[in-house]
């Protein structure tokens, strides 16, 4: 069999399998490799600085050291075409395809219809809080912190997963898409990984304290129901660094962390980001 290309780069996610190399006819000119991933998540990839990465045809920003970010949704289905094309017209092909999981779904009764159906103002309230929440993820920064890897930003016992959805009396509500840690109010939140702060709202109408920290190339950490915030809005923090407290605020039945991750506007499952490991191929 012919060689794969030289143009060396790594993927780092959670259960990366690789399936099958097939190599062009003119192996000198493109090899590809079929690989898989999890639904709901994080691809960190290195290759070389000058190397142009593309998804399903679509630039992916790559860092002066190579590194860059991409990620897929709780329920993609389709496979996706990602090349790395080197200055002199090698190309490397990877088709990610994606592993079906299984979310946990609950169906509750007897909600009231208050719950069910909350009146314009609060639906125009939430509205507002969304647009402010999806301009935070829109940024672009050159910040490559979400190439260092992730810590938990709080040590408690997980009591919600990503991908869980509920059915309130026979309708479907939004997935949850955050990872659940059980707290006491004042309790403390790290940084999971160097960034910088883009937003905080202390009264979100589902969310309440929210705050939003950039870890380069669109992937975001977001922390829900906050009680107090330790850093202000364009503030450098660092990976452990103490950054806010644990609260009830917003719609939440109790005090906890919901902690998010993001690339852009796509949610990925926080889990998978803590188990990030490298991979060479």
């Amino acid at each position: 069999m012919a060689k794969p290309c030289s143009l060396l780069f790594r993927l780092s996610f959670i259960a990366i399998l690789l399936v099958s190399q097939v190599v062009s006819a003119n192996p000198q000119a493109e090899t590809e490799l079929s690989v898989q991933y999890f639904q709901g998540a994080l691809i960190v990839g290195k290759t070389e600085p000058e190397n142009k990465v593309t998804l399903n045809g679509d630039a992916i920003k790559v860092s002066k050291n190579g590194d860059y970010a991409l990620g897929f949704s709780r329920d993609e289905k389709n496979n996706s075409e990602l090349m790395i094309i080197s200055p002199n017209g090698n190309i490397e092909k990877r088709i990610l395809k994606p592993l079906k999981r299984k979310y946990n779904i609950q169906r509750v009764k007897g909600i009231s219809k208050k719950i069910m159906n909350p009146n314009k103002k609060a639906i125009s309230r939430v509205g507002e809080d969304n647009k402010k929440i999806k301009a935070a993820r829109q940024v672009d920064s050159d910040l490559t912190a979400f190439a260092q890897g992730f810590i938990a930003p709080i040590e408690g016992i997980i009591t919600g997963v990503y991908g869980s959805q509920r059915y309130y009396n026979g309708v479907p509500k939004t997935p949850h898409y955050g990872l659940d840690y059980a707290g006491k109010k004042g309790d403390p939140v790290k940084s999971p990984a160097d960034g910088k702060v883009l937003m905080y709202v202390s009264d979100m109408f589902y969310s309440g304290g929210t705050m939003i920290i950039d870890h380069g190339h669109g992937v975001t950490s977001t922390f829900l129901h906050l009680s107090d915030a330790y850093v202000e809005v364009g503030d450098s923090v660092t990976q452990g660094q103490l950054i806010a407290a644990v609260g009830a605020s917003g719609r939440a039945t109790g005090p906890h962390l919901d902690w998010r991750i993001n690339w852009f506007n796509m949610r990925l499952d926080p889990a998978l980001v803590l188990k990030l490991k490298p991979l060479k191929l």
